[in-house]
């Protein structure tokens, strides 16, 4: 009667295998996924000084630019440091409490990241179609409000995740075919009813991700509309390609983060490494190509940086 059915609290360590199937080139897989990280790391943390440093950045634009940054560093930390110890040190241990805070922590900003996309949305929306009221609509102060609702928002809706995990039967199964503490990857391992964690979770990406997406798509079925109303080709692009680097990023984002969650629960034709991979990229291409997308795309940020980084290297320089 060993196998007596266990709450999380009951054990004391789950274990992450990192990619069945990719063990021993744990070391090379290691390599792109640090690379990126870092080269994330720089890029956002670069994002989130510069506009520090500039007063001329301190707009509602650049601050939602910091936003994304934040959230593009809280995405990405919130999984690959375990993910690295996994491939260099065999670190496969995490603690329950840590595994359910991991599993709130990516799921939440992720939500949070969703939300910052809306309304960098409606920032093109009345940057384009009321330029003369921008200024009055859109204060630094609204986008902060606006920030910490969409931020009440995932920690309310995310905080169920772990309450719900808590309460299932382990049946002293403690290993996670997983590189990180993914909801569902964790509810599949109980030998009890999961249908409530099945359900919640797509309810959530679809309620959440859905709702976003329909408030994106309505900003910019608008902000076409203006623009077809403009006479002059030039104005035409000028316009359209104040939205490209958000459409860039909304893209790339969501249609990883759909992946990363529908194939959890619709995925089992696919080779768990070939999941677990994929899953993993939303983790790091986003967060290492928004700051480079929007630095190339924003000449005031491209410029900006561009003086930092030749003081950095040329201290003597200007």
């Amino acid at each position: 009667m060993a196998a007596s059915n266990l709450t999380p609290s009951g054990l004391s360590t789950f274990i992450l295998t990192g990619i069945p199937g990719l063990e021993a080139a744990h070391g090379w897989i290691s390599i792109p996924f640090s690379t990126f990280y870092i080269i994330g790391l720089l890029g956002n943390f670069m994002v989130l000084f510069v506009v520090s440093k500039e007063q001329t950045l301190h707009k509602p634009m650049y601050l939602l630019l910091c936003m994304l940054a934040l959230t593009d560093i809280g995405t990405s930390t919130s999984v690959i440091p375990k993910a690295l110890c996994i491939f260099w040190f065999n670190l496969k241990g995490i603690t329950v409490a840590g595994c359910l805070t991991q599993t709130f922590f990516l799921h939440a900003v992720s939500v949070m990241q969703s939300a910052v996309l809306v309304i960098m949305a409606f920032d093109r929306y009345v940057a384009i179609c009321s330029p003369l009221r921008y200024a009055t609509i859109l204060t630094n102060t609204r986008i902060a409000t606006l920030g910490l609702l969409g931020l009440l928002r995932a920690v309310l809706f995310m905080l169920p995740l772990p309450l719900l995990l808590s309460r299932l039967p382990f049946c002293a199964n403690r290993i996670i075919p997983h590189i990180y503490c993914e909801h569902m990857a964790v509810a599949k391992m109980s030998c009890g009813d999961i249908t409530v964690n099945r359900a919640y979770g797509l309810v959530m990406a679809f309620v959440v991700l859905g709702l976003d997406l329909m408030l994106v798509a309505l900003s910019y079925g608008l902000i076409i509309g203006a623009v077809l109303r403009i006479s002059s080709k030039k104005a035409h692009q000028k316009a359209l390609n104040t939205c490209t680097a958000h459409i860039c990023v909304m893209l790339m984002s969501c249609t990883l983060f759909f992946f990363s969650t529908l194939t959890h629960r619709f995925g089992q034709g696919i080779a768990p490494h070939i999941h677990i991979i994929l899953a993993n990229l939303y983790f790091l291409i986003p967060p290492m190509l928004n700051p480079i997308i929007y630095g190339v795309k924003t000449k005031e940020l491209r410029d900006k940086v561009g003086k930092y980084t030749f003081r950095i290297f040329l201290p003597g320089g200007h």
